[in-house]
C-alpha cells in the first residue's frame, strides 16, 4: 500500500518590485547616473541625426520639414568613385595600424613589467605616456622635421651620398607613416590596460612553473599569454569596431602632402564631400554605413570569441 505524503510547504521570498529594487540600490544608481547621462546625451541622442541620411536635408528647414528621399543618398555615395577610393584607403590604413600598432603596447608592457626597480619603472612609464597628451599638430610637425624634405633623415642620406627621401610626401609610404605616428603617440598609453592585466596574474603560477623547470619563454607561453588572452581579445574586438575610423585630424593635416588619391579616407570624405559641399544627406549616409559595419564586426567578433571560450565584450545569453 502506497502512502502519499503531501509536499512540505516551503516559504517563498516574494520577488521585489522594481521600485523596491531601486530603493535598495539607490546609492549605486546615483553613482552610475553621471556616466549614464553622458552616454545618453552624447552617444544615443545624436543617433537621431541619422535621419538626415534618408532626407534631402536643409538646415533652415530642420528634420521635420526636409524632404524624404529614401535611399537616394546611399545610392549617390555608392556611385561615387571617390567613396570607394576612400574606403580602400581606410581599410589599408586600418589594417597596417592593426598589424603594426596592436602588438606594440603588449611588448612594451611586458618590458615595463620586467623592470625590477620601481623608481625606474615609474620614470619610464611617465616618459612613454607623455606623447599621448601631445596634439596631432605638434606630432605631425615633429615628423616633418625628422622625415620631411628638409628634415634630419634626408639630410643624413644626402651627406652619405644617397638619394634624399621624403617619406611625408610619398603616397605609397603614407599608411606606414601614419602607423609610426600612432605608435609613437599612443603605444605608452595603450600599456595601461595590459599592465593591469599582468598584475592580476597570480605570481604563484610563475613560481610553480619555474619549479617544474619551465624557462622564461615557456612561462610566458603557458602563464602570461593565457592570463592576458581575455584582455587581448576584448581590445581586438573593440579595435575591429573602429576599423573604419583611422583618425580625422591626423590625416587631414597630411592629406594635401600626398594627395587625395592616397590621403582620402572616409572621415575626410564626409568632411569634404558632405559637410563642406553641403551634401548633408550623403555625409550622414556614409556615417551610418560606418556605424552599421562597425556594429556587425563587433557582434560577429564577439560571437567568435564566445566559440573560443572567451567572454569578449559581453557575455552570451547562454553563458
Amino acid at each position: 500500500m502506497t502512502v502519499s505524503v503531501p509536499p512540505t510547504a516551503v516559504d517563498r521570498v516574494p520577488r521585489k518590485t522594481l521600485w523596491q529594487r531601486v530603493k535598495r540600490d539607490k546609492v549605486m544608481l546615483l553613482l552610475c547616473l553621471p556616466g549614464f547621462l553622458y552616454f545618453v546625451v552624447f552617444h544615443y541622442v545624436p543617433l537621431l541625426g541619422y535621419l538626415v541620411a534618408f532626407q534631402d536635408y536643409q538646415p533652415y528647414l530642420g528634420y521635420m520639414h526636409s524632404a524624404w528621399t529614401g535611399f537616394t543618398n546611399f545610392s549617390t555615395a555608392f556611385a561615387d568613385p571617390d567613396f570607394w577610393s576612400a574606403t580602400g584607403n581606410t581599410l589599408e590604413i586600418a589594417l597596417v595600424q592593426l598589424v603594426l600598432f596592436f602588438p606594440v603596447p603588449i611588448g612594451l608592457a611586458l618590458l615595463l613589467n620586467s623592470i625590477v626597480s620601481d623608481k625606474l619603472r615609474r620614470f619610464v612609464q611617465s616618459v612613454v605616456y607623455l606623447p599621448h597628451f601631445i596634439g596631432w599638430v605638434i606630432i605631425v610637425s615633429i615628423f616633418q622635421q625628422i622625415l620631411g624634405g628638409a628634415g634630419v633623415v634626408p639630410d643624413v642620406l644626402g651627406s652619405l651620398g644617397l638619394p634624399r627621401y621624403d617619406m611625408t610626401t610619398d603616397p605609397n609610404a603614407f599608411p606606414w607613416l601614419l602607423a609610426l605616428q600612432v605608435m609613437w603617440k599612443d603605444a605608452g598609453w595603450g600599456t595601461i590596460i595590459i599592465l593591469a592585466a599582468l598584475l592580476s596574474i597570480d605570481r604563484g603560477l610563475y613560481e610553480a612553473a619555474a619549479m617544474d623547470g619551465a624557462a622564461r619563454w615557456r612561462r610566458f607561453w603557458h602563464v602570461t599569454l593565457p592570463g592576458l588572452s581575455p584582455v587581448l581579445v576584448l581590445l581586438l574586438i573593440l579595435n575591429l569596431g573602429n576599423i573604419l575610423t583611422v583618425g580625422f585630424e591626423q590625416i587631414l593635416l597630411q592629406r594635401d602632402a600626398v594627395g587625395p588619391d592616397a590621403g582620402e579616407v572616409l572621415d575626410t570624405y564626409v568632411y569634404f564631400h558632405g559637410i563642406k559641399d553641403n551634401q548633408w544627406g550623403t555625409a550622414a549616409a556614409v556615417g551610418l554605413v560606418k556605424a552599421v559595419i562597425g556594429t556587425v564586426l563587433v557582434i560577429g567578433a564577439n560571437k567568435f570569441a564566445h566559440r573560443l571560450g572567451h567572454e569578449g565584450v559581453y557575455r552570451g545569453a547562454d553563458r
